[in-house]
């Protein structure tokens, strides 16, 4: 059976189009420069890391395996532990421009059919083995994987041992899952419903991968086991059309932070101190108002240990002190995250008098709005906002600030979490402002440095999410009228997106800007999938299924469509 698409331009004219680029443009994704490496391991060790590489990866040789064990590793030599690191032997079959029929095959036969298919299922196979086998009952798991390997972790999750697993990270998913991403205004862009396993997918409107999903994406055996990683504009898990972004998760050092959170889990896992601190950012805010006097040595005294131990950490700090806008009194910077040195900090830490005040609400929110926006954030540090107080806060503030502004604004930096040092009379109140931005509240003097140890001990991840207002639309295709005689198919459709990709089950055929296809020599045997993806200039909408008969159309959404041995399932 053979496909061609027929369109009816302005003028009546047909013609046929038979394009390949999308197909090529995906095939440039997977080079991969290959430096050696030495491997050796323990029989039965405590922890074993196991990762997945990408199409065309070669093993022990590929540079994200390179870069995921080197980030995993420096911190695992902190610890006692037995360890070895494992490159998953698969085929991680490459796609390029000498191999177009496995490049269209692996998007259209959804990453499970055909060769493409078969090298994941085989990659799953190999997985299971490792990770179900008897031989070391005591060794603990680790998986990662990256695009084509990700989809082996992730198919693979639902055959495997959770106990043996302590943890699972994808990276670059073509069969990404993210139900928040769906819809005109998604939840994930007002940051609600985040799936737990959303470790790192800035594209608020990401949903489904390029190759569909695997539902659900976290099975309920590991339940906080899982995480995930899709770069900003990756055009394999998010909404966009980038495709430099899925070759950018050594560069733009994801690798590093997910060997943040996993060493985090690791050490959970074994009760053992995790002495890997993440970059600190602290920004500690004073009330400096007249019922602070009985108690202002002793918080200066904590911000100043604080201070320090952030220092020593290789973090920065920012010192601020407020007071009550009727005053008036608007924060004061007394060193930012340029300017604070040790020595600096002190020195303004002493500098701090306390006056003023009168009623008892202050006006934190302000403060803390101002103090979150002037600040130059680092990118991927652990965000603290430490607010040293005797009083409760004005909701809205004199200036009109609200506690949601407030919120929001944290949420959006990465966030900023707050952590409120008060006392008994007032915690109810800053227990909420501390739960909204994931923080915590201290009443008791004596808690103050477990604080500290707290706050020092968090690592933390690069942003969840990018809440924003949707500035942009994803394109959407519905289907109009359909037509058929003889063995040809004609299909109209609307289209808010600027073209798209045409294919008839596995065959790409091609891109088109007009509103109508034509299909012919269809074959009356066989059950024909039509496929239309919506394309705006950097994004890409959800794809639109329809059955082809001669004689009815289905429209069929969201339909996979069929192949030869596909499995639409996990493994």
């Amino acid at each position: 059976m053979r496909g061609k698409i027929r369109i009816n331009n302005s003028g009546g004219q047909k013609f046929i189009i038979r394009i390949r680029y999308f197909a090529m443009t995906l095939a440039l994704l997977f080079s991969v420069s290959v430096p050696q490496i030495t491997v050796t391991a323990a029989s039965c060790p405590d922890l074993r890391i196991v990762f997945a590489r990408g199409s065309g990866g070669e093993r022990w040789k590929d540079k994200n395996y390179l870069e995921f064990k080197k980030t995993i590793e420096t911190k695992l030599q902190t610890t006692s532990l037995k360890y070895e690191f494992v490159d998953l032997d698969y085929p991680a079959v490459g796609i390029g421009f000498d191999k177009l029929d496995v490049t269209l095959g692996a998007f259209f036969g959804r990453g499970d059919a055909y060769e493409f298919g078969d090298s994941v299922n085989k990659g799953v196979s190999a997985l299971q083995k490792i990770v179900n086998a008897g031989k070391c009952p005591n060794t603990k798991y680790v998986l990662g994987g990256y695009s084509q390997g990700a989809m082996v972790v992730s198919k693979a999750l639902g055959s495997l041992n959770a106990d043996r697993i302590i943890y699972a990270a994808t990276f670059g998913d073509p069969k990404i899952y993210l139900p928040e991403g769906k819809g005109a205004i998604p939840a994930a862009c007002r940051g609600e419903n985040l799936s737990d396993y959303r470790v790192y997918v800035p594209d608020c409107q990401a949903y489904k991968g390029m190759l569909g999903a695997y539902i659900p994406y976290e099975p309920n055996a590991f339940k906080g086991k899982v995480g995930t990683w899709c770069n900003k504009r990756d055009a394999f898990c998010s909404s966009h059309l980038n495709f430099d972004d899925h070759t950018s998760y050594i560069s733009d050092n994801l690798y590093e932070d997910a060997s943040r959170v996993i060493f985090d889990k690791i050490t959970k896992a074994y009760g053992i101190k995790n002495n890997i601190s993440s970059p600190h950012d602290t920004a500690i805010l004073i009330d400096s108002t007249g019922s602070m006097s009985s108690m202002i040595e002793q918080y200066k005294n904590e911000a100043l240990r604080l201070a320090k131990e952030t220092f020593e950490s290789g973090g920065r700090v920012a010192l601020y002190d407020y007071r009550d806008l009727e005053d008036p009194y608007t924060p004061v910077q007394r060193c930012d995250f340029n300017t604070c040195t040790l020595e600096k900090f002190q020195s303004e830490l002493g500098e701090i008098q306390v006056d003023g005040g009168g009623d008892t609400p202050e006006s934190l929110l302000s403060a803390s709005f101002h103090v979150m926006s002037n600040l130059r954030w680092k990118y991927g540090s652990t965000k603290s906002l430490v607010v040293l107080t005797d009083a409760n806060f004005l909701a809205p503030d004199r200036d009109g600030m609200t506690f949601d502004e407030v919120v929001a604004l944290s949420k959006k930096i990465d966030p900023v979490n707050f952590y409120i040092i008060t006392n008994d009379e007032h915690s109810e109140d800053y227990k909420l402002l501390a739960a909204a931005t994931d923080g915590k509240v201290v009443t008791n003097f004596d808690e103050l440095s477990l604080l500290t140890d707290y706050i020092m001990e968090r690592y933390d991840s690069l942003p969840r999410v990018e809440e924003s207002e949707v500035d942009r639309t994803l394109p959407v295709l519905t289907v109009e009228e359909t037509h058929s005689s003889s063995d040809v198919a004609t299909v109209k459709f609307k289209n808010t997106g600027t073209k798209a990709i045409v294919a008839l089950n596995d065959r790409i055929l091609g891109i088109t800007n007009e509103h109508e296809v034509t299909i012919n020599g269809l074959d009356s045997n066989t059950e024909n999938v039509l496929t239309l993806v919506p394309l705006g200039d950097d994004v890409r909408g959800e794809a639109v299924n329809i059955k082809l008969s001669l004689e009815t159309f289905e429209e069929t959404l969201p339909l996979i469509p069929k192949a030869p041995n596909t499995g639409l399932g996990r493994a």
